[in-house]
């Protein structure tokens, strides 16, 4: 007998699609059941059992149930548990908020249950929701998630001696080898990256430190550098794409458009 089982779970909404005349097709990332794609039926016209829980970005605890794992799940109902105001009122955290819920989005499948990639997303989008929107944060991000689901570069070691990183040699960071290789090792006319033992190191401590530290990591412009290009360039590599929402974070960036002021409350 097909009878559905009912769920609750915390989400966090990577994508939400009109559907029809008032329903709305929504995909969250959830705690206990990692990506959910679902129905909200009803969504566009009822207020009271959606009430600001189907916009991006926002956490909220919901209930649903399904016939079985690969069916579509009916979104019963939804309550805000963390809004992220703040993202939507301000351009840039917007924008950067925009990339994390694209990249979680990418790198998961349905079903796949993953609490430390949910709590990742989460704490770095009350991160962003907070004071801190520096380019830096969406580094570390891209480093844990990769960690989080099981595609981490290798950057404490040379990927072809295994020789551990030094901070008085020269490194290349090797795509295709999926991380860095040391002077000795290094392969002439092989595609490569220029990354300084210092940016390395400051990743691997971004990667593995308590999020409450991490605001003590300070970048150079030169780490700041190599570690946008190599993680731009290994990401794009799995992916086999370069995301939307990061092109336009860096034109945004690149143009300098002013943030937009904050709603008048009247």
């Amino acid at each position: 007998m097909n009878t559905r089982t009912s769920h609750k779970t915390e989400a966090i909404l990577l994508r939400s699609l009109d559907y029809g005349e008032s329903d709305r097709i929504v995909t969250f990332y959830t705690r206990d059941h990692g990506k959910l794609r679902g129905i909200a039926k009803g969504a566009r016209r009822s207020r009271k059992r959606f009430a600001n829980t189907l916009e991006l970005f926002c956490c909220s605890h919901i209930v649903f149930s399904r016939k079985g794992r690969d069916s579509l799940a009916l979104i019963e109902e939804s309550r805000v548990h963390r809004h992220f105001e703040n993202i939507r009122q301000d351009l840039e955290k917007t924008l950067m908020s925009s990339y994390l819920i694209e990249l979680t989005d990418q790198f998961t499948l349905e079903d796949k249950k993953n609490v430390e990639l949910f709590q990742l997303l989460h704490d770095f989008l009350e991160q962003i929701d907070g004071d801190d929107c520096a380019e830096t944060l969406l580094r570390f991000f891209e480093i844990r998630l990769l960690k989080c689901v099981g595609y981490q570069p290798v950057l404490d070691r040379c990927v072809a001696c295994q020789a551990p990183l030094n901070g008085d040699d020269t490194y290349q960071f090797h795509v295709r080898a999926g991380g860095i290789r040391c002077g000795a090792c290094r392969q002439i006319g092989e595609a490569s990256l220029p990354v300084s033992p210092g940016t390395v190191k400051t990743l691997l401590m971004s990667r593995d430190m308590d999020m409450t530290k991490m605001n003590r990591l300070i970048m150079s412009e030169r780490s700041i550098q190599e570690s946008r290009n190599i993680l731009m360039h290994f990401i794009r590599h799995l992916l086999g794409k370069e995301l939307k929402s990061l092109q336009v974070f860096h034109q945004v960036r690149k143009i300098g458009l002013p943030k937009p002021a904050s709603p008048t409350i009247i």
